[in-house]
C-alpha cells in the first residue's frame, strides 16, 4: 500500500475523531471543535508571537492531566476563549471529564484546551451586549460533531481572511504505507500569504495530492524575491492574525512524542504560509493520538515520519481552506 490521502481526505479519516462546527454569519465568526470518542493523549506547540490559548499547561510534562475530551479551535479574539465553556457544557452532559477521585454529586471536569484567531476586525456585527456568542456556539459545534464537515467558510475559519484573500477551514489526510493514519485541521486568518506572488499557485503546491487545491504550479521562470510577501496583509515590497490547527493520528504516541510531533509539524505553516510566526501571529498546533493503550509505542524513525507527514498534510490542510474559501467567494474557480 503507497502513502495515499484517506478515503475523504479529511482529518476524520482517523478513527475515533468527530469534528463539529458552528458560525454566526451576522457577526461573522465561528467555533470548530475537535471531538475524539475517548479521552486521547495530546500535546500543543505555539510559534507565533501573539497567542491565546487556553489549558495548554495541562499538555506540559508532569502534569497531572494527561489526556483531553475535546480541542477548540475559535474566532474572536480571547472573546473565543469563551467556547470552550459551551464544549465543557456539551461534555459534562454526556458524563464526560476528568475525575480525581469518583464521588458522589461531584461531576467530572472536561479537560478542553484550545486557540483562538484574530477575526474582530474582519467585519460582521460584533456590538454583542453582555454576553459574547462563542460558549453558544461552541456547544452548537459539540453538538454537530460528526464525521463530514464543510470547508472554507466554516467554523472557526468563518470570518478568517488569509492575507489579501479569503481565509476558512482546510483539511487533509495521509495514509502510511504500514496504514497509520494522520489528518489535519486548520483555521487560517494568517498575516502572511499562501499564494506565490505574482501567481495563482499555492507556496504548498509541491505538497498537493489529486489536485486538492486547484493543481497551480509556478511559471518556470518564477525567481523568488526574499522580500516580496505578495498578497500578505502587508507587503515590504509595497511599501491581529493567526492559524490555528490540530492533527490526529491513530499511531499510541506517548505525551512526549505527541510533543514533538507537535514541533515537527510546525514547519507545515511555513511550507504554506509567508511570511509565517511573526509577532502579531497566534500560530499553535495540537496534536492527538487516538490509539488505545493496547499498541506499540513507536520507535523514534516511526514518530520521525509521522512527524514528517503532520508536517506537511498540515500544509496541505491550511492551502485547501483558503483554497475552498476563495471558490467560495468566486476569487477561483
Amino acid at each position: 500500500m503507497a502513502t495515499t490521502a484517506g478515503k475523504w481526505n479529511l482529518i476524520t479519516d482517523v478513527p475515533g475523531v468527530r469534528i463539529g462546527q458552528a458560525q454566526d454569519a451576522r457577526v461573522n465568526t465561528g467555533v470548530t471543535v475537535i471531538l475524539p470518542d475517548t479521552p486521547v493523549v495530546a500535546a500543543c506547540a505555539v510559534a507565533g508571537g501573539g497567542p491565546g490559548t487556553r489549558e495548554t499547561d495541562l499538555l506540559s510534562a508532569g502534569a497531572m492531566v494527561d489526556r483531553v475530551d475535546a480541542v477548540f479551535l475559535s474566532g474572536g479574539s480571547a472573546f473565543g476563549l469563551g467556547a470552550a465553556d459551551g464544549v465543557m457544557a456539551g461534555l459534562k452532559q454526556a458524563g464526560r471529564g476528568f475525575s480525581l477521585v469518583d464521588r458522589p454529586g461531584v461531576p467530572p471536569t472536561p479537560i478542553v484546551p484550545g486557540a483562538i484567531l484574530y477575526d474582530l476586525a474582519n467585519g460582521g456585527d460584533k456590538t454583542w451586549d453582555e454576553i459574547a456568542p462563542y460558549a453558544a456556539l461552541g456547544l452548537e459545534a459539540f453538538r454537530s460533531a460528526g464525521k463530514d464537515f464543510e470547508l472554507g467558510r466554516a467554523g472557526a475559519g468563518h470570518g478568517a481572511r488569509a492575507g489579501q484573500h479569503s481565509g476558512g477551514t482546510g483539511s487533509a489526510s495521509i495514509v502510511a504505507a504500514e496504514g497509520i493514519t494522520v489528518g489535519a485541521i486548520a483555521c487560517v486568518n494568517s498575516f502572511g500569504s499562501v499564494l506565490m506572488p505574482g501567481t495563482d499557485a499555492y507556496w504548498a503546491w509541491p505538497y498537493e495530492l489529486a489536485g486538492e487545491f486547484g493543481g497551480g504550479r509556478p511559471p518556470a521562470d518564477f525567481i523568488m524575491d526574499p522580500e516580496d510577501w505578495g498578497a500578505a496583509k502587508a507587503n515590504p515590497v509595497l511599501g491581529q492574525n493567526t492559524t490555528i490547527a490540530c492533527i490526529a493520528t491513530d499511531a499510541a504516541l506517548t505525551p512526549a512524542q505527541a510533543q514533538r510531533v507537535a514541533q515537527m509539524a510546525l514547519s507545515g505553516f511555513s511550507r504554506a504560509i509567508r511570511p509565517v510566526f511573526a509577532p502579531f501571529d497566534g500560530d499553535a498546533v495540537f496534536v492527538l493520538s487516538t490509539a488505545n493503550d493496547t499498541l506499540p509505542v513507536p520507535d523514534p524513525l516511526t514518530v520521525t515520519r509521522i512527524g514528517e507527514l503532520a508536517a506537511s498534510t498540515l500544509a496541505r490542510a491550511i492551502t485547501r481552506g483558503v483554497h475552498e474559501a476563495r471558490r467560495q467567494t468566486g476569487a477561483v474557480s
